[in-house]
Order: structure tokens, then sequence, then C-alpha cells
């Protein structure tokens, strides 16, 4: 019996001794793993808070801006004042038709936070003058119309001067003597900008005659199709125009092996890989971006304002493959002239269509006259009005 009680506690003693080294074990010591501090689950990135814009800017075009033309010209100048002053934001519309949606646009771009306004259209004018009233805090800063007013102005390139260096260059060009404008309405700038055309012709070329041909649409390629081989069929083998895609006329004339001159955007050349001869476009957003700066600055003050190639306002389009070095040099010694400040488109003596005299020997045209003008210079077939 008494070997019997000293098994079991021999056997017990052993068990317990198993049991606390066990416990030992798994205990951990000193030079375990460290306990480390609690680790805060990253939050998720919270949104980035957009910045107030320092000015926002609204812009409309009658057209596409991928029209190759005036809506394509005043569209890249408008994005060149984003890049110029990336805090600056931009709402466009384009395809607004100049009257009563132009207002509601421009009503619309307000009421977003628009506190400068380019209604680039010359038909949205009158609308913009209209809100510029009802809006004194609003500035108005519209491409080529006349009007001005407190909030309120007006400026463009100087599209005469410009018009006069092609002239002459398609004087020299031409075989028939006889150039083809087309134009969108009889307003006084495109009258003038015709008359500049064939003074420039009359220069390198006097037997030179420029046929004009009115679509009475900014826009109607139908139309311009139309008046562009109804002058063909009239023997002219150069052609240009005042409308706002160049497009449809440079496509027609190169169709049937005839020279164009564009307007509006250098672009329009991609369509005359063989028959263009040069063009002219506008390059307006420096000018735009100071504006826009003098109003994010408020030093903004209403200025009627006219730029042209010495001032980075325009510029000449490269040449075509089939333009001679001998009108190349020529066109470029005129706007060497330009850019001196030594040539000067209108002055006397010019006279009329019917043999009158319109400016004096020893007078000019100021820029005012320019805008109204009802007449053509003699050498012009068609009519002024």
């Amino acid at each position: 019996m008494k070997s019997k009680s000293t098994f079991f506690v021999v056997t017990l003693m052993v068990l317990l001794a198993m049991i606390l080294g066990a416990c030992q074990s798994a205990a951990p010591t000193a030079t375990d793993a460290p306990t480390e501090e609690p680790q805060t689950e990253p939050e998720a990135n919270a949104p980035a808070v957009e910045e107030e814009p320092c000015l926002t800017i609204g812009a409309l075009y009658v057209g596409s801006v991928k029209d190759a033309g005036f809506n394509q010209a005043m569209h890249e100048s408008v994005m060149e004042v984003k890049e110029n002053i990336s805090c600056v934001k931009i709402i466009e519309a384009e395809n607004i038709p100049e009257g009563p949606d132009a207002e509601k646009t421009m009503q619309t771009m307000i009421d977003q936070g628009a506190k400068l306004i380019f209604p680039t259209s010359f038909g949205h004018q009158e609308p913009a003058y209209a809100l510029s009233e009802k809006y004194p805090d609003v500035i108005f800063e519209h491409v080529g119309g006349y009007m001005m007013g407190p909030n309120f102005a007006n400026f463009f390139g100087k599209p005469p001067e410009t018009f006069y260096i092609m002239g002459a260059a398609a004087g020299m060009m031409t075989k028939s003597n006889k150039l083809g404008f087309i134009g969108a309405f009889p307003i006084g700038w495109s009258v003038t900008f015709i008359n500049a055309f064939e003074l420039g012709a009359q220069s390198t070329n006097p037997d030179a005659e420029t046929i004009v041909s009115w679509t009475f649409s900014w826009s109607d390629s139908a139309k311009e199709a139309a008046a562009t081989d109804a002058l063909i069929n009239q023997g002219v083998d150069v052609i240009t125009m005042h409308v706002d895609s160049p497009t449809t006329i440079v496509q027609t004339a190169e169709s049937r092996s005839v020279f164009s001159i564009g307007y509006q955007s250098v672009a329009a050349q991609q369509f005359a890989p063989e028959y263009w001869l040069s063009g002219v476009g506008f390059t307006l957003g420096g000018k735009m971006t100071w504006m826009a700066q003098t109003v994010i600055d408020d030093t903004w003050e209403p200025i009627f304002l006219r730029c042209g190639v010495a001032d980075s306002c325009m510029e000449i389009a490269p040449f075509g493959p089939k333009v001679s070095q001998e009108v190349q040099d020529e066109v470029n010694s005129l706007v060497e002239k330009l850019n001196a400040g030594e040539l000067t488109v209108f002055a006397g003596p010019i006279v009329d269509q019917e043999g009158t005299e319109r400016v004096a020997e020893g007078a000019t045209l100021s820029d005012e006259e320019l805008g109204n003008v009802d007449w053509f210079v003699k050498g012009i077939t068609g009519s002024p009005k």
C-alpha cells in the first residue's frame, strides 16, 4: 500500500513539472520580438480642394472651332490665354448663331461666374452690348466690331494691309489677269479688304482685275462652292475670300487647279497641297492674354484696338510649292516695309469704279473711314452694296 502511495506521489510531481515547463516555454522573454506601437490604418485620400480660378472667361463662336478658319483662330487664341495664365477658367460655346441665342449663351456664362467675355462674331456684338449695360461688373471684349462702352471694347487685326500684300502676290501669279474675291456680306470692312486686295494687285500688275461675288452668309459651303466655280468659269485663276471658313473655297479651287489665298487661319493650307499661294491668319492670343491680365489686376480700360503683323496679331502663311522665288521675295519685302511702318495701303490719289476721286493725293483713310467704305476702287468688277 505504501509503495502505491509513493508511486502516485512521484507520478503527480512529474506531471506538475511538465506542466510548469510548458507554461514557462510559452511565455515571451525579453529577447522575443518587441511589442510594436499600434498602427493606425491610413485614411483614404480626401478629395483635393479645387482652387478658385483667378478669372473665369467666356468665349462664344458662330461656327465650329475646327473650321480651319475664323472660329479655329479665335479658339486657339483663347486657349493661349489659358497657357499663359494657368489660373484662369475657360468656358466655350461653339456654333452659336448671331442674335438671341448668343445673348442666352453669354447670360449662362455670366451665371457661371464669367467676368470677361469674348463674343467673337460680328453679329454677337449687339447682344453682348445689351448685356454689358445689364452687368457693369463684367468686361466684354468683342472681336471685329465698333461699339464701345464703359465695360465694352473692340479689338481686331489689320487685315487691309495683309490683303494688300496678298494682292501683290496674286497680281504676279495670275496669267489671266482675273482675280476672284468671295465675300460673305457687303459690309464696310469687307469692302475695304477687297479694295486693299485690288490695290495690292495693281502695285505689281496694273492689268489685274478683281471680280467679286457675295454669298450673304458667313458659312454656307454650297454657296461658297458655287461662287468659286462661277468665278473660275469667268477665267479667274487666283481666288481669295472673306467668309468664316476658307475650306470649301480652297478645296474647290484646288480641285480645278486654281491658286487660292487663305484668310482667317493658316490651317487652311492643308486643303491645297498643290495650288496654295499663301494666306493670312489671326494670332490674337497675346493680346487676349494682356486683356485678361488687366481684368485680373483691375486695370482694364476700354480701348478700341487694331493690331497687325508687326504686333504679332496676324501671320503670313507659308508659300505653296508652285510659288516662284520672285513672288516670295516680293511678299517678304512688303512685310519688311509693313513692319518698318513704311507701307500705307490707302494713300491717295485713289479713284472708284466710276472714276470719282475718293482719296485725294497726300491724304489717307482713317480706321473709322475704312469701316464705313461703300465703294470699290477702279479695277474691281461687282457691287459694293
